[in-house]
């Protein structure tokens, strides 16, 4: 992440997140079955699902346990200071993605009343399977064949994948060989045993779909050694809620904040790149940035996750990052704010 001048992550340095092993799957033989509370159960063959009209669309793609790194402190309520922006939020990637809106292929089966959810499954071996509201499917997920520009690479999906942008990585179910439509969700273990968020009062916050606003500093991260002087602080930020609006960054240690720069194109629903020029001026310092999307929800400290969560979660980090800078130019994580 920290090498990365752009928004576009090379198709294979995608991060990769697999549940059992990749499945070797013959693309001619490959079918997605659409039955349940439908008009016409359908088998479509790859064949079939590239006649539909095309759709391009830039969006990225988030693991919910992005940032579990960069939460943790030792045995002395520190951060490690040898992390980097990958260590810390590189479960994120994103592409350019190919394929049909999921609702086409919905409405050639007959999407009948009442069907309120679908459980999408995927081929590998443990069938990994989640359970998405309707109204994400009329909305603007996709059935995709192509990563940026290419065939879709087995470890991301090949021949198959379910794209919903915005939303928590594990929904976006690989290999797909199977959508169903019901009345209501299926708790699979994906479900209910994991990709859950136990909170303070003792409940359960589940089916928590969209990737909340988050920003991280690339650069100057650690490992790198600054000089003295001008210098461009550049970043990534994105939001599963449609467009980043805003990034503040701070030089003082979160005293003051200043707004910077979006570089064109700000999409929805994918990485958008800020910078600030900056002055140096040699002495010791926290650097920090905070996102806003277009929704008005503004990136967290990390009290105000622990009061609204506890500390017992394991999904859905995304608190405001600092990077110390030392008087002799080292950068070091300095842990979340």
């Amino acid at each position: 992440m920290q090498d990365f001048t752009g928004t576009i992550t090379p198709a294979d340095l995608h991060f990769e997140v697999h549940h059992a092993g990749v499945p070797a799957i013959d693309p001619a033989k490959h079918t997605l079955l659409v039955h349940g509370r439908v008009d016409r159960p359908t088998v479509f063959s790859l064949a079939d699902i590239k006649r539909f009209p095309q759709v391009t669309r830039t969006h990225f793609i988030e693991c919910a346990g992005n940032g579990v790194l960069g939460w943790g402190t030792n045995e002395f309520g520190k951060p490690n200071p040898a992390l980097t922006p990958q260590q810390i939020a590189g479960l994120t990637s994103n592409s350019e993605w190919t394929g049909v809106p999921l609702r086409v292929l919905l409405a050639e089966a007959g999407v009948r009343r009442g069907a309120a959810w679908f459980l999408a499954e995927g081929g590998d071996a443990c069938l990994m399977a989640r359970s998405i509201p309707m109204e994400k499917a009329r909305d603007d997920a996709l059935v995709v064949w192509a990563q940026n520009g290419e065939p879709l690479r087995p470890e991301q999906g090949f021949p198959l994948r379910l794209l919903l942008p915005g939303w928590e990585g594990s929904t976006n179910v690989k290999w797909l060989r199977r959508i169903e439509l019901g009345t209501q969700p299926w708790m699979t273990r994906w479900e209910t045993a994991t990709y859950t968020d136990p909170l303070a009062n003792g409940t359960a916050r589940q089916f928590a779909f969209e990737m909340d606003a988050r920003s991280i500093i690339t650069s100057p991260s650690h490992p790198q050694t600054i000089e003295r002087g001008w210098r461009q602080i550049s970043g990534l930020a994105w939001t599963g809620r449609g467009k980043i609006t805003r990034v503040d960054v701070s030089t003082d240690g979160g005293r003051t904040w200043v707004t910077a720069v979006l570089q064109d194109p700000v999409l929805s629903k994918a990485h958008t790149r800020f910078t600030h020029m900056w002055e140096w001026d040699g002495r010791e310092t926290i650097i920090m940035s905070r996102a806003v999307d277009e929704t008005g929800y503004v990136q967290p400290t990390r009290a105000q996750l622990i009061e609204a969560r506890g500390i017992g979660t394991l999904y859905h980090y995304n608190p405001i990052y600092g990077w110390r800078v030392m008087p002799n130019g080292r950068v070091f994580f300095y842990g979340a704010t």
